[in-house]
């Protein structure tokens, strides 16, 4: 190599190693921009959250999905809702699965049946809810969508109950009892989040 040329190499070899450290900056910069904005978002979920009767329910179902929430009430209240709706397709199974158990008593059969029954209402109920949300950002009557929203909510709500009620008085297996309560508690925990996030709409 001539000495004419070693000042060439030895520019081309550190303008790669600049832009070699450049993009390594820009890099770790942007990770922490992104993990800083992760964090905020977590942060207004959680704000969020602590306005509704099971704080602690909210933030597990809705925090995995801060990204895409971000700070956007909108999102924050239709995640909510689709992730709500998901449970109840998840229960509506369970109780299907129930109801193939050997050995059921009659009374075990009709709860299971009843349970069956006001689930697949709660899904028609919170499907239209999902509709009503998505109507209300471009509706010229806000306040007729927002009762809408909260009146297919307050159903489902009402026929998650209904299930769990049908358990007073009656003798039914621990199986039974165990599985269907779990699921349908946690869903009424999670539409009641609903109905309480739905407040912080800036309608």
């Amino acid at each position: 190599m001539s000495s004419s040329s070693f000042p060439l190499v030895f520019i081309f070899c550190f303008s790669i190693l600049l832009l070699l450290v450049s993009t390594s900056m820009q890099t770790v910069s942007a990770a922490t921009t992104n993990k800083a904005c992760l964090k905020a978002y977590k942060k207004f979920i959680k704000s969020a959250c602590n306005s509704t009767t099971y704080p602690k329910v909210c933030y597990k179902a809705l925090s995995p999905s801060a990204s895409a929430i971000k700070t956007d009430t909108n999102k924050l209240c239709s995640i909510a809702l689709s992730f709500t709706l998901n449970a109840t397709y998840n229960a509506s199974s369970s109780i299907d699965s129930l109801s193939k158990m050997k050995g059921l008593s009659p009374s075990e059969k009709q709860i299971i049946n009843d349970c069956a029954e006001t689930t697949g209402e709660a899904i028609y109920e919170l499907e239209n809810s999902l509709k009503a949300l998505a109507n209300l950002q471009g509706s010229d009557n806000k306040a007729d969508e927002m009762s809408d929203l909260k009146t297919w909510v307050s159903a489902a709500l009402t026929d998650e109950y209904t299930c769990t009620d049908e358990f007073d008085g009656q003798k039914v297996s621990k199986t039974v009892k165990k599985t269907i309560k779990k699921k349908v508690l946690n869903l009424a925990k999670l539409t009641s989040n609903c109905l309480a996030l739905f407040n912080l709409l800036d309608y």
